[in-house]
């Protein structure tokens, strides 16, 4: 029997924060209690927060690790660690690493194939108890690809793929609807001329005309055969959400306009905008910024998206924002949890699984403390 007590806490449950203790042994929360006593042999977190771990359900961070620079592969084992304890030591106890599935062989905007064996290695870590957290797979399923449907054939529901989520970047729809923004973005990242970037545009109008509508079937199918989630990527009209709708979507990942956020609360899609978008105050793609949905409580769940810091950051800041910590907290933890159906985790409950960071507040920001998972320090 592991036993440990987090003592002298303020302790941020589901609804509100409580001055008191938690108790945990054997991998669960078995205790919570208030007021400022610390038992022999526990933990004095001197006022600290007391948070359950947080939850990622979107993170481009792993893809950062294996290739951190353009066109080097760096080895795989030692970037999966690598992202695994910058995920810890940031307090993400819960993480669906993100992968694309769908690839272009075309010279410009060329997309390799990775996904599948990415995830076996990932897979076979955790088998080795060589991680810290718990990862899950995300499958990005590109439909503006040639080869998604031959990608996804190759997951099984031995796989742990917790989301599938629809991915379209045709250029001049959804994200990049400004061509002057996705211009911007494919030069400053990949160099590409004035020419390169209009055979790019060319090149991916031609793989949505033939595939599009044929790997959004696909992706969705995939979804139901591997028991994930289904989530939907940069809606931005109307339709798009009831098309969501219509495909059984649970979540929408960065709705990019008002008008998409306020129709997937209306139809019962929880919204999930980034903390990078929260932090600097806007999109960097000039869409909706997050802090207006937040404002208009159109805002559910926060993905750190590219920027793994700044999942507690935004937390921290949504509860100053609305008055309200615990509220803050649940876009991180709670929300994304209920969003995948990981019923174990996300709150800071009596017989919840013991994922648990302390935080010490450090103006707008948090410095982490201390990382529990399954009640076992990792961090």
């Amino acid at each position: 029997m592991t036993e440990t007590i987090l003592a002298n806490a303020t302790v941020v449950l589901p609804e509100t924060v409580v001055i008191g203790s938690v108790k945990l042994r054997d991998g669960e929360i078995v205790d919570i209690n208030e007021g400022r006593s610390v038992p022999n042999g526990a933990v004095d977190c001197d006022g600290d927060l007391i948070l359950p771990g947080l939850i990622e359900l979107h993170t481009d961070n792993l893809e950062r690790h294996l290739e951190p620079r353009p066109k080097v592969d760096w080895p795989h084992a030692a970037a999966i660690v690598a992202h695994d304890a910058e995920l810890c030591s940031v307090g993400i106890t819960t993480v669906f690493d993100a992968l694309r599935v769908g690839s272009v062989t075309k010279k410009y905007g060329e997309y390799k194939q990775y996904a599948r064996k990415v995830a076996t290695e990932i897979l076979e870590m955790r088998s080795r108890d060589a991680l810290r957290i718990s990862h899950y797979i995300h499958l990005r399923a590109e439909t503006c690809s040639e080869t998604l449907i031959e990608e996804l054939d190759s997951f099984s529901a031995d796989d742990r793929v917790g989301i599938v989520s629809l991915m379209d970047h045709t250029p001049g729809a959804r994200q990049f609807r400004n061509l002057d923004k996705l211009k911007e973005y494919y030069q400053g990242k990949h160099g590409m001329s004035d020419d390169q970037f209009a055979l790019h545009v060319k090149e991916q109008l031609t793989l949505k005309d033939r595939f599009g509508i044929a790997h959004e079937k696909a992706s969705v199918e995939g979804a139901k055969r591997l028991g994930a989630v289904l989530a939907s990527h940069d809606d931005t009209t109307q339709e798009h959400v009831l098309t969501s709708k219509q495909h059984g979507v649970t979540f929408a990942e960065f709705p990019t306009t008002i008008e998409a956020a306020r129709a997937c609360n209306e139809n019962g899609i929880a919204v999930m905008m980034g903390a990078p978008n929260l932090i600097r105050g806007g999109s960097h793609s000039g869409n909706v910024a997050a802090h207006e949905l937040a404002e208009m409580d159109l805002l559910d769940i926060v993905s750190s998206d590219y920027v793994p810091g700044a999942l507690l950051s935004s937390a921290l800041l949504l509860g100053d924002l609305w008055g309200d910590v615990a509220r803050g907290v649940r876009t991180v933890t709670d929300a994304p949890a209920k969003a995948v159906g990981l019923g174990d985790r996300g709150r800071i409950e009596i017989g919840k699984r013991a994922d648990i960071i302390r935080v010490k507040r450090l103006s707008g920001a948090g410095m982490i403390r201390g990382v529990w998972v399954k009640g076992t320090r990792v961090g």
